[in-house]
């Protein structure tokens, strides 16, 4: 079976020996040595002044929007992973959907400033595969209009734009370290912030709003432990490996593909991370098929992401958004993780190129 992704895993004996210190020290969870070492490796590597590692992603972006304090409206994104929007309408928030630019599949500055109301407080943008959203033109938009950015960099880690992390953007930033993304801890996030005054609510609400008897905060409990940390240590020291090895894969497929698909563009000055391969099919139909012929072989792409979020059935004001409702209907992602053969590539592109 040839699925969209497996996790990368290190040497075995290498994520042994933490869980040895592990035993040793009988300290599993509740901010141990390990989870302050990954946070503050991961600062070192991202360049970064704060970061909170979480339990999962969606965890990340409900803290990040609390830690704002955020009760009105938030313009996002139509074209993402659910937990974009659900996120915003778990904490009580509106989400305002803004279309996404047809090069791209980002969310459009222009339909953002076009959709700003008095109520409106916050932009929740996504790095959509991880490829940049215009973050100047939505600054200039947000000192504007006084508004807050979140950024879900769920896709982004490793991914750099004029020179540095494209997690540092925004007032904050939240990542998924989930085992189908490019770096991973099993399961978890991450939430970065600048200002300290917001760190302060993050790190209270991470942990149920208290220190030590003291409660100041409603909180949650948005920890991980030492057993997922450990899992990220190994990782990291992998991650140009991991990413280089995506790259070279991703470069079999920009070579065998027909060249009528359409990509995603990344904005001139960005690294990219190689964490997905969307191809754009011309029609649903076309987009079926070649699933239908692929899973014959065992071959299983995803449709990252679809539906289009504007036409959840729990919303109650379905705003219109024509080009994400299009591409949704029409992105495919197909198989790319490290250990992917290029004859594997090779059957996987023959399928597809005999579908359209």
């Amino acid at each position: 079976m040839i699925p969209v992704t497996k996790p990368f895993l290190p040497p075995l004996n290498d994520y042994q020996n933490y869980v040895s210190g592990i035993w040793d020290r009988n300290w599993l969870t509740n901010n141990g040595p390990l989870v302050q070492e990954l946070e503050k490796k991961l600062k070192d590597y991202l360049g970064v002044a704060q970061i909170f590692f979480t339990g999962n992603g969606t965890i990340a972006i409900q803290i990040g929007l609390k830690s704002l304090g955020l009760t009105k409206e938030i313009i996002t994104t139509p074209f993402s992973y659910v937990a974009t929007t659900s996120s915003i309408i778990w904490e009580g928030c509106i989400p305002v959907f803004a279309d996404i630019k047809e090069n791209d599949f980002n969310i459009d500055p222009e339909k953002i400033e076009e959709a700003i109301t008095p109520d409106t407080e916050a932009i929740l943008a996504t790095h959509v595969y991880g490829n940049p959203c215009d973050v100047n033109a939505i600054a200039d938009i947000a000192k504007r209009h006084n508004l807050k950015i979140i950024y879900d960099g769920a896709h982004a880690f490793g991914c750099n734009y004029n020179g540095k992390s494209l997690l540092a953007y925004g007032d904050v930033t939240t990542c998924s370290f989930h085992a189908t993304k490019v770096f991973h801890t099993v399961e978890g996030g991450a939430i970065i912030c600048h200002d300290n005054a917001v760190a302060a609510h993050v790190s209270l609400q991470r942990s149920f709003g208290h220190v030590g008897d003291e409660h100041f905060a409603v909180g949650i409990n948005g920890k991980n432990s030492e057993f997922h940390a450990a899992m990220g240590l190994c990782n990291l020291v992998h991650l140009e490996q991991i990413i280089n090895s995506r790259k070279a894969i991703s470069s079999w497929y920009d070579e065998l593909l027909h060249s009528s698909l359409q990509r995603p563009a990344a904005l001139p000055g960005t690294e990219y991370n190689y964490a997905y391969y969307p191809v754009v099919l011309p029609s649903e139909a076309v987009l079926n098929k070649v699933v239908d012929q692929l899973n014959k072989k065992n071959i299983y792409p995803r449709r990252y992401f679809y539906p289009s979020l504007n036409t959840l059935s729990y919303l109650t004001d379905k705003k219109a958004c024509p080009v994400s409702e299009n591409y949704s209907l029409r992105v495919l992602s197909l198989p790319l993780y490290v250990g992917l053969l290029q004859d594997e590539v090779e059957q996987i592109s023959r399928i597809i190129n005999s579908c359209i």
